[in-house]
């Protein structure tokens, strides 16, 4: 399945070994992370090199690609809540995740069309990856 993983990157980047750990988990489970470089350590090195024209088109590109969204919302960004507003209006699947105490936008926990969930540790994220993957593959 080709997935689009979306994650702070201007928003702050506190959180990178959760999102190496996501996208590993992902390929290592056969799947396409089309936006892999979220997961990128030397990201803000490379994407220096584009310009921000370059950076939407590219990303808007893999979303078209994409059969859903895995999105980690634990550190707020304005990028991340634009992926999964365009996300939604292509129909694709869209599941939030996030830690305990933080505190996510109405805006998307509000929204029945996301799949919003909790998790404690990266078992328990890695057990929310599989359990919406398998119901988007049921249907």
């Amino acid at each position: 399945m080709n997935i689009f993983l979306s994650a702070s990157i201007r928003g702050g980047r506190d959180m990178l070994s959760t999102y190496i750990e996501m996208c590993n988990y992902l390929q290592e489970n056969g799947h396409d992370v089309l936006s892999w470089h979220v997961a990128d350590p030397e990201l803000e090195r490379t994407e220096s090199l584009l310009t921000e024209q370059e950076i939407y088109i590219r990303d808007m590109e893999f979303l078209e690609k994409s059969h859903c969204v895995i999105a980690e919302v634990s550190t707020p960004s304005i990028g991340v809540g634009y992926e999964i507003s365009s996300a939604l209006q292509r129909g694709l699947s869209v599941l939030c995740l996030y830690t305990p105490q933080t505190n996510v936008s109405a805006m998307i926990l509000g929204d029945k069309r996301i799949t919003s969930k909790e998790y404690r540790n990266m078992d328990a994220m890695k057990g929310e990856i599989d359990s919406f993957l398998n119901s988007i593959n049921k249907s």
